[in-house]
């Protein structure tokens, strides 16, 4: 019998209740006429953020249709009142002639992602219709703490728009604006893996509890795994783009997004909400009525905590403890704290599976598959976030092994004497082993079959495997066992595993692997049921 693993990941997915959340905001003093948004923190106490804003050391910049400069990064120091002071350009090596704005930056200050014009080495590139499409670049920090190696990502296009990007806490997924194939609408939010080797995997779509036939963009994935993004998609928009949320787990919304209510959504464009990690404030972007500019920067505080309805999602994939292999079709059950039955899953065509359980509770879970003996793990849940608990649920046992297609004790050859029947030392000792495994299981049913080599007459190895059938039966019932549950019959040479039949040249080696003793089980349901 092989070794099962249940690799179980448990995710913790603490649902939005809809409730009316309040919150207070301020539009920002350094906030000007033309165009300021898009807010990323930058270590403990900086921002960096996009702006239009004119500044004497910055180079010359173009301007764009509705007579503002081009877009550039800043950076200033974040005050206890939400305000950013002595803003300054963030970098002369990312910012260029054209647009540039969202950052997202990894926890050592040494990576940045930023959107930028399709313009790099000097060079803009355009699509099909003439238009300068937005790109996500990534740049790393030099030996002289200087930003540098500006590269575009792997996915990126000259045929579709990428952008916007906020890494999760663990740093291994990106998520991004794009409207690359696979889009449901004309913007979506995506996610992409990052390898710990540094590469990236393929570029995934929220799906259906996100993305809209419209708009959606500016996405911001929390501590909590939860992800804020704006849209103007949704039928209970206030107008413009609102800002909504909803959990993520893995790379799927698990509840349709929520509208996060007014004062944070207006009838014009909200977007561009970011948490100071660990904080109950931070800032968003809007345009709304009473701005100073364009596009305006705000400091909001959350009042009243957002209540949350516990759950948890537990997954996990099947596999293998020996070959790693997958097993698809894999009876998974989950069980209470009582014992109680809660629910039964089968493993999908990935061995994969999920369940939803409750915070703060203690479970079981138990896989069964055929000809593999059921093992149990048990865990318990937490209302910690990001929280992943891999469990090893070992379906193992090295009783049985399964030999063409039928369920056999596992034991070493039992062997006699030249053309005698008598039951020697060596083979009491694998015999004990079949006592052992039905005194383990005892439900369990032996047929005990023994077989020759094609080797002397077909008769007298007929006769012999009779008699050295017949003498194993007897010992195993003398040591105890029901008669009723194992029968004992030769087969002499007429059940050969190979090709070494009468008048067939063959090795010794050859002929011995049909000089076997093999006890089938016939009922192997009930291998699970007595384990």
């Amino acid at each position: 019998m092989k070794k099962i693993t249940l690799i179980i990941l448990l995710f913790c997915a603490s649902f939005m209740n809809a409730q009316e959340v309040n919150y207070s905001i301020k539009n920002i003093s350094e906030n000007t006429k033309l165009s300021d948004f898009g807010v990323t923190y930058f270590g403990k106490n900086e921002a960096v953020f996009a702006s239009s804003r004119k500044d004497k050391s910055i180079r010359k910049r173009k301007w764009y249709l509705n007579k503002q400069p081009y877009l550039e990064l800043f950076k200033g120091t974040l005050t206890t009142d939400g305000e950013i002071k002595d803003i300054e350009s963030f970098s002369e090596t990312i910012n260029t002639k054209y647009h540039e704005s969202n950052v997202a930056f990894t926890k050592d200050l040494k990576t940045v992602y930023f959107s930028r014009d399709n313009y790099i080495n000097k060079k803009i590139a355009k699509d099909d219709d003439g238009w300068v499409l937005i790109q996500l670049y990534k740049a790393t920090v030099d030996k002289n703490g200087e930003w540098s190696n500006i590269v575009p990502m792997p996915f990126n296009s000259d045929k579709y728009q990428t952008g916007h990007p906020s890494l999760n806490k663990l740093e291994d997924k990106l998520y991004f604006t794009s409207d690359m194939p696979g889009s449901i609408g004309e913007t979506d939010i995506f996610v992409v893996d990052i390898n710990k080797d540094g590469t990236y995997g393929e570029p995934v779509n929220l799906g259906p509890n996100v993305n809209t036939r419209r708009k959606e963009m500016f996405p911001f994935i929390d501590d909590n795994n939860v992800l804020y993004f704006s849209s103007n998609g949704y039928i209970d928009g206030y107008g413009g783009l609102d800002i909504y949320k909803t959990k993520i787990v893995g790379k799927e919304a698990v509840k349709l997004a929520v509208n996060i209510g007014v004062p944070m959504n207006s009838d014009k464009d909200d977007f561009s909400l970011v948490y100071k990690p660990g904080k109950n404030w931070g800032h968003f972007s809007s345009n709304r009525e009473g701005g100073k500019g364009d596009d305006d920067i705000y400091y909001f505080e959350e009042l009243i905590p957002v209540k949350l309805e516990c759950n948890q999602i537990v997954e996990g994939i099947v596999r293998d403890k020996t070959t790693k292999a997958l097993l698809p079709g894999t009876l998974v059950t989950l069980y209470g704290k009582d014992g109680e039955k809660i629910e039964s899953v089968i493993a999908d065509k990935f061995a994969s599976f999920t369940f939803k359980v409750n915070c703060e509770t203690p479970y079981k879970v138990i896989g069964t598959k055929e000809y593999y003996l059921k093992d149990q793990e048990a865990f318990e849940t937490s209302n910690e976030a990001d929280l992943e608990l891999a469990l090893d649920l070992n379906l193992t046992t090295n009783d049985f092994i399964n030999v063409r297609g039928q369920l056999m004790v596992k034991i070493d050859p039992i062997y006699f004497d030249l053309n005698q029947s008598f039951i020697r030392s060596d083979a009491a000792v694998e015999l004990g082993k079949v006592l052992k495994v039905m005194e383990k299981y005892p439900k369990i049913k032996v047929a005990l079959g023994s077989h020759t080599d094609s080797r002397a007459s077909d008769k007298y190895n007929w006769d012999l495997s009779n008699r050295r059938a017949k003498a194993s039966l007897e010992w195993l019932i003398d040591q105890g066992i029901d008669p009723t549950r194992i029968t004992a019959e030769g087969f002499g040479e007429t059940e050969l595993v190979n090709n070494c039949s009468n008048g067939v040249k063959c090795s010794d080696e050859e002929h011995q692997l049909n000089r076997r003793t093999e006890f089938i089980i016939i009922n192997p349901e009930v291998v699970n049921e007595d384990n």
